[in-house]
C-alpha cells in the first residue's frame, strides 16, 4: 500500500499498473531508502500524535545521543528545551489543518552550546487512501553554517564602518597632534623661556604623546596602518620579546616559553607583532593580581577545511601559532563574546579605553592571521594566533629581521648645508604648515609653501620661468588632500623633475594611496611626527638624493 501511494505522489496522482509495482517493487524500495538515509536534511517521519516513527542518518548526527530518536517518543524532544512548548503547537496545527506553519526557525537538542545553531523546519503531512492525516514529514535543515556566515558579514560590516570612522578621526587627531608637538618643540626651543612655563609645556607635550598613541590605537583597530613586515623566524622573535615581558609582569607571575623546534617563520611586521604580544601579556598580567604563570608557546597547524574556534572561521591553510595562556581569574562567558569590540572595556574605573585587544585583533586581521580566545573562569585565559606560515626557503635571500630597537634621537641640524636648498612643503592644515616651514627656515631651508597640489604646481611653473634658480632639492607632501593628493602630486612633479626625492606624510595611508606610495626616491613619515624628526627625515632624504645610487622606499 505504502509503495503505492509512494507511486501515485511521483505520478501526479495516477494510479501505476499492479505488474509494474511487483516487478519493481525490490529496487523502488531501495531507491526510496536511499534517498531517505543519504538525503543532505535530516528527515522525521511521525505518526498522528507527533511521535516519533523514522529518522534517517543525518537527522542522528545533528543531535547529540541522548536523544536516542527511537521510534513512539515525542518529536519534540529533538529540540531544545526551551522551543518545545512552540514546536508542539505548530505540529498539532499541521496534524490538524495539513500545512505546517512557515517560516518555522529553532534549535535542535546540542552536546555544546552554539550561539549561531539553527535549523529550519518544514515538511508535509502523510495522508491514507482516505485523506486522513496519519503523520507527518518534517525536513530539517541546519541553518547554523549560513547563521555563522551571516553573523561575521554583519561584524565585518561592522568592524569596516566603524574602522573607516576610526580613520578619519585618526587622520584629523594626527593633524591637530602634529600642530601641537611642533609648537611646543619650537617653545621649548627658546632659551629666555621660564622654567615653570617649561614644565607646562612639557606636559602639554606628554599630554599629546597620549594622544597620538591612542590614535596608533585607533588606527591598528581600522586596519589602516602602514605596516612593513619582514621574514621573520617566530621563535627568535619571542624569545627577543621575553625580557621585556618578565619586567613587565613583574615578580609574582613566572613566564614560560615552550617553543617548537625546529621554529617556522612567518612575514609580519616586528614591530606590530611585539605590540600584539606585549598587550597580551599586560592583559595576562592584570588577570593575575595573586601572581600565576604566562605561557608563550609556539607550534604549527595545516587545516584541510576551515576551523571555527569562537567568532573566528579560520580558512585552510598553513599556519604557524602563537599560544598565550595564563592562569588568571578567566573572561566571564557573557562578557567574552564582545572582548575584541571596540570601546567595551571592564576596566573603565582602571583608565580602560576598551581599545586593547581591538588593537589586536586589527593588527593580526591585517597581517592576514586570525586570533582566537578559549578561557574559563578559575582557570585562565589563553589566546591562539594563527598567522599564515612562509616558505622557509626564503630565508636564504630574506634574511630575519633584526630585532627592533627604538630610534636614535635625530642626528643634530647642519645649517650651513641645509642653507641655500629648497623644500616644496604642501598640506592643507594651515598650523601642520605654518610650524613645518617656520621650523625649515631656521634651520637655513628656502621653504616653497602651498596650501593644496594644485598651488604646488602654480609655484613650480613661476620658479621654471626664473631659470636662474635651480628647482626645489625636496618635496614634502600631505598625502590625503582636497583635490589632487599627494601620490598623484608626485608623478606630476616628476614629469618635469623626475629625480626630485619625496617625502610624503599622513596621519594615515589608505590601501589604494599606500599602493601609489612606493618607488625610488619616496619616503613616507607618518603623522603626528616632531620637528626634530622632520628636520632629519628632510636633511637625510635631500643628502641621499645628491648620492649617485639614492633610492626611497614608502
Amino acid at each position: 500500500m505504502r509503495l503505492a501511494i509512494a507511486w501515485r505522489r511521483l505520478l501526479g496522482g495516477h494510479a501505476p499498473p499492479p505488474a509494474l509495482i511487483d516487478r519493481l517493487a525490490g529496487p523502488l524500495d531501495e531507491l526510496l531508502r536511499v534517498l531517505f538515509q543519504e538525503a543532505s536534511a535530516g528527515v522525521l517521519i511521525t505518526d498522528q500524535s507527533g511521535r516519533v516513527v523514522r529518522a534517517n542518518d543525518t537527522l542522528r548526527r545533528m543531535v547529540p545521543r541522548r536523544v536516542g530518536l527511537v521510534p513512539g517518543q515525542p518529536a519534540t524532544a529533538l529540540f531544545q528545551e526551551a522551543e518545545r512548548p512552540s514546536i508542539e503547537a505548530a505540529l498539532q496545527v499541521a496534524l490538524r489543518d495539513g500545512e505546517l506553519p512557515a517560516p518555522l526557525i529553532t534549535r535542535l537538542e546540542r552536546a555544546e552550546p552554539d550561539p549561531d545553531h539553527r535549523v529550519d523546519v518544514s515538511g508535509s503531512v502523510l495522508r491514507e487512501g482516505d485523506r486522513r492525516i496519519s503523520g507527518l514529514i518534517l525536513r530539517i535543515t541546519d541553518l547554523t553554517a549560513q547563521t555563522r556566515l551571516e553573523r561575521q558579514l554583519a561584524n565585518s560590516q561592522k568592524l569596516q564602518a566603524i574602522g573607516q570612522l576610526a580613520g578619519g578621526i585618526a587622520h584629523d587627531f594626527n593633524n591637530l597632534l602634529t600642530a601641537i608637538l611642533a609648537g611646543t618643540d619650537l617653545v621649548l626651543g627658546r632659551s629666555d623661556l621660564p622654567a615653570e612655563a617649561r614644565d607646562d609645556i612639557r606636559e602639554i607635550r606628554h599630554g599629546a604623546e597620549r594622544g597620538a598613541a591612542l590614535v596608533r590605537q585607533l588606527l591598528a583597530f581600522g586596519r589602516q596602518q602602514t605596516l612593513q613586515p619582514r621574514v621573520l623566524a617566530i621563535n627568535e622573535a619571542i624569545q627577543d620579546l621575553a625580557g621585556l615581558l618578565r619586567r613587565l609582569l613583574g615578580g609574582r607571575i613566572s613566564l614560560d616559553l615552550e617553543l617548537e623546534t625546529p621554529g617556522r617563520l612567518v612575514r609580519v611586521d616586528p614591530t606590530q607583532l611585539d605590540q600584539v604580544l606585549v598587550n597580551l601579556a599586560v592583559n595576562a598580567r592584570d588577570a593575575m593580581p595573586e601572581g600565576g604563570r604566562l605561557t608563550l608557546r609556539s607550534g604549527h597547524v595545516t587545516l584541510v577545511r576551515p576551523l571555527v574556534r569562537g567568532q573566528e572561521t579560520i580558512p585552510p591553510g598553513r599556519y604557524v601559532m602563537i599560544e598565550v595562556a595564563d592562569t588568571g581569574t578567566g573572561i566571564p562567558p557573557d562578557v567574552l563574546p564582545r572582548i575584541f569590540d571596540p570601546f567595551f572595556t571592564t576596566r573603565r574605573e582602571s583608565g580602560g579605553t576598551g581599545l586593547g585587544l581591538s588593537t589586536v585583533h586589527g593588527i593580526v586581521r591585517q597581517s592576514d592571521g586570525y586570533l582566537a580566545v578559549e578561557s574559563e573562569i578559575g582557570t585562565g585565559t589563553t589566546f591562539r594566533l594563527y598567522l599564515p606560515r612562509h616558505d622557509a626557503a626564503e630565508l636564504v635571500t630574506v634574511p630575519p629581521a633584526p630585532k627592533p630597537t627604538p630610534a636614535p634621537a635625530p642626528a643634530a641640524p647642519r645649517p650651513e648645508a641645509d642653507r641655500g636648498r629648497t623644500v616644496l612643503l604642501v598640506d592643507d592644515e594651515d598650523m601642520v604648515r605654518a610650524m613645518a616651514e617656520r621650523a625649515l627656515r631656521q634651520r637655513g631651508w628656502e621653504v616653497l609653501s602651498a596650501d593644496s597640489a594644485e598651488v604646488a604646481l602654480h609655484l613650480l611653473e613661476v620658479r621654471r620661468a626664473e631659470s636662474a634658480r635651480p628647482p626645489p632639492s625636496v618635496l614634502v607632501s600631505d598625502v590625503v588632500m582636497p583635490g589632487m593628493d599627494g601620490p598623484a602630486l608626485v608623478h606630476a612633479v616628476r614629469a618635469d623633475y623626475p629625480d626630485m626625492p619625496a617625502i610624503l606624510v599622513s596621519g594615515y595611508a589608505e590601501e589604494a594611496l599606500r599602493q601609489d606610495c612606493t618607488g625610488p626616491g619616496i619616503t613616507f613619515l607618518s603623522k603626528p611626527y616632531t620637528l626634530k624628526v622632520l628636520l632629519a627625515t628632510v636633511q637625510d632624504v635631500a643628502a641621499a638624493a645628491a648620492e649617485p645610487e639614492a633610492a626611497g622606499s614608502c
